[in-house]
């Protein structure tokens, strides 16, 4: 959709359209793309590489957990992709994002905090020592 690799997510099972609105959460497995609104959470099924596409008509008040997300909307709720975050540029995120690979494009917008899942290093215990001197 917006990068280099968003080819090998481009099939989409569900389709749910610009003038829809759901109230309440959605779980699915395979691929969603989004033009319509949603008032609930977003949640990917079961251990594959689901994939969620928010166009920038789509909009999402609810928390995102799925493996691949390409977003271009908005959400207003933490985002979990545990695989790929891909944020196009009119993306709008309104809570924190966990992710294991992150791309944004010039224009994207995150009022929260990135907080990486992969590759994290263990943070060292503090350790109270006495004061020599």
């Amino acid at each position: 959709m917006f990068g280099r690799d968003s080819r090998r997510t481009s099939r989409f099972d569900i389709l749910i359209g610009k003038s829809a609105r759901i109230q309440g959460d959605i779980d699915y497995s395979g691929g969603l793309h989004l033009d319509g609104r949603v008032a609930g959470n977003v949640r990917a099924e079961g251990e594959g590489s689901s994939t969620l596409s928010v166009s920038e008509t789509g909009w999402i008040e609810g928390s995102v957990m799925v493996p691949n997300v390409l977003l271009d909307g908005t959400v207003r709720g933490d985002i979990h992709a545990r695989e790929r975050l891909v944020l196009g540029p009119n993306a709008k995120v309104q809570g924190d994002v966990y992710y294991g690979v992150i791309e944004t494009s010039l224009g994207a917008e995150i009022l929260g905090r990135l907080v990486p899942l992969a590759g994290q290093a263990p943070q060292p215990e503090a350790t109270s020592q006495p004061a020599t001197g």
